[in-house]
């Protein structure tokens, strides 16, 4: 039985993780398409910076912490309707 509950645990994680993950990615997409396309011209402001990578670092890290947080949030959904019951 402990090794179930091992192997459960570790599916559960993973799945969270994976959520995550995909959190993060569509995070730095959407900052990337946003400084692409130059929306509310944050693209002309990280390029004209004196620092581009600071600039675009300090874009891109809430959209990536945010979407990190979604993800894991959004993996964890089928976990507590499970335990809700």
């Amino acid at each position: 039985m402990p090794e179930a509950a091992g192997r459960d645990h570790r599916r559960m994680l993973r799945h969270v993780a994976t959520s995550a993950l995909a959190g993060t990615i569509a995070g730095a997409i959407a900052a990337g398409v946003l400084m692409m396309l130059d929306i509310a011209s944050i693209g002309t402001l990280v390029a004209r910076s004196t620092d581009p990578l600071l600039a675009a670092a300090t874009v891109l890290a809430p959209f990536v912490l945010i979407g990190a947080a979604a993800g894991a949030a959004i993996g964890l959904l089928p976990i507590l309707r499970k335990f809700r019951r």
